[in-house]
């Protein structure tokens, strides 16, 4: 794949599951894509404070509160309104896609995710010219 980045990005991912963080963080790491994880919705917020993000990518279903729940709190942060968002959902909820959108999130991947549908993905959601895969993802 072709970097056309001009500076490297920061992804903020949120995941109660450390496997799948870390699986994360190696194919972003591999793509020269920098990125912070947390576990829990409270850690995100934080985050967000400290860095923001040019792409949120979280797990639908975090332990106490949901990943909609949570772009719903980002989204009223000043400054995080134009920052896309990418849901991460190991459910096959009929509506996963609709909520997903109904609160800003510009895609859906399923878990487990293809590595190289993942970056398509991002970079999609980043501008960076590549051709993107549809908008929900196997």
């Amino acid at each position: 794949m072709k970097d056309f980045r001009q500076e490297q990005p920061m992804v903020l991912v949120v995941d109660h599951e450390r496997q799948v963080l870390e699986e994360v963080t190696a194919v972003l790491a591999a793509a020269k894509i920098a990125c912070h994880c947390c576990t829990t919705c409270e850690e995100a917020l934080d985050a967000v404070q400290a860095t923001p993000p040019d792409l949120i990518l979280c797990d639908a279903n975090l332990q106490g509160e949901s990943g909609l729940d949570l772009y719903d709190r980002l989204r009223s942060r000043p400054g995080l309104e134009q920052v896309p968002v990418m849901l991460l959902s190991g459910t096959q909820l009929p509506d996963i896609i609709r909520r997903s959108h109904a609160v800003g999130g510009i895609y859906c991947l399923r878990k487990p995710f293809d590595p190289n549908v993942l970056i398509e993905l991002i970079d999609q959601a980043l501008g960076v010219p590549e051709t993107a895969p549809d908008a929900c993802a196997s």
